[in-house]
């Protein structure tokens, strides 16, 4: 089978593509991202050293409808999995036309060309914040057919894509599938999200930027279980059909705190409270009993081990994180009131 996997040189899109090159030896990936600034084929490059025929990558934008048109026509994916997208909730504050423009009219973009070029499956990669928030102390959780609900900017625009999603495949027979995925944490994870942060922060003789909401609560996955869970559904997925991938491990950002403090044998002091930003969700947990019962799914990582294996990782490579802290737009320290 032949991958066309889109924001491939991101954080979740890189260990994808490194997994299925490991577990698929017969398939063939072509990596296709704009490399904008969350986008980093450093992420790949021990790929790109072993000189792997089953890999390539080129540089576009989902935007772009002549050079996606023409990337599509002439590679001929059997599959096209989309994880390009802006992501960070933050950042969407500062500047929510480049995530509209992307994660709604780039999807968009994607679809009508795999629908031009009979692609026999698309797979878009989704997010839990689509559904909304939860209250800190309900026992509810969010299924797949679940309101969305969506706060920020980020969320709004992703569920703009799954909507366009689902009208692909019902206007046009599209064959697809949607998934949402709780919180990710694990290796080559851009240093703007809360983990890498944290961690980065300390191993650069900063303090954590803790916000005020300090017990809001994620649910959160070991980036290797979601790509797992991504591939039984492209194996044994339903078309049409929406899975939600979460593992029922919640954190709050206080938790996350004392983990990564504990681990780097750092105390309280480290930490300083900030306001939070404009939108800041409670809570979001989901049930994931579909993916489960239907495609015998289930986490295999637990946290505490993909933790402090992450940590590890980030104290063993600098030479990959450093480069990228000059990167971030948004210094989580400085936010101001805008509920006045």
């Amino acid at each position: 089978m032949r991958l066309l996997v889109t924001g491939g040189a991101g954080f979740i899109g890189s260990n994808f593509i490194r997994y299925w090159l490991r577990s698929h030896e017969q398939d063939a990936v072509i990596n296709l991202d704009a490399l904008t600034y969350a986008g980093n084929l450093e992420n790949l490059r021990d790929i790109e050293h072993s000189q792997n025929e089953r890999y390539q990558f080129v540089q576009a934008d989902i935007t772009d409808e002549k050079s996606i048109t023409k990337i599509i026509g002439s590679e001929k994916p059997d599959c096209i999995v989309n994880f390009a997208a802006e992501s960070h909730n933050s950042l969407a504050i500062v500047n929510p036309g480049a995530f509209f423009r992307t994660n709604v009219l780039g999807t968009q973009t994607l679809l009508e060309a795999a629908r031009q070029n009979n692609i026999s499956r698309f797979h878009h990669i989704s997010t839990c914040e689509v559904y909304g928030d939860l209250d800190l102390e309900t026992t509810e959780r969010f299924s797949e057919t679940s309101p969305y609900r969506p706060r920020t900017p980020y969320n709004a625009s992703k569920a703009g894509a799954d909507m366009a999603v689902r009208a692909y495949f019902e206007t046009f027979g599209l064959p697809v599938t949607i998934s949402n995925c709780c919180n990710n944490y694990g290796p080559y994870q851009f240093p703007e999200k809360v983990i890498p942060l944290f961690i980065t922060n300390i191993l650069s003789g900063e303090k954590l930027p803790v916000y005020q909401s300090s017990q809001n609560r994620r649910e959160w996955i070991q980036v290797d279980d979601h790509c797992r869970a991504i591939d039984l559904i492209l194996h044994q997925g339903k078309l049409g059909e929406t899975y939600n991938i979460g593992t029922g491990i919640e954190k709050s950002v206080e938790e996350i705190a004392a983990l990564i403090l504990s681990a780097l044998e750092k105390d309280e002091n480290w930490k300083i409270y900030v306001p939070d930003r404009p939108g800041h969700d409670r809570r979001y947990l989901l049930d994931s009993s579909k993916i489960k019962q239907e495609l015998g799914w289930q986490p295999e990582i637990p946290f505490n081990e993909g933790i402090q294996a992450t940590i590890q990782w980030y104290q063993e490579h600098p030479e990959w994180w450093q480069p990228l802290r000059a990167k971030r737009l948004v210094q989580e320290a400085q936010w101001k009131n805008t509920n006045n």
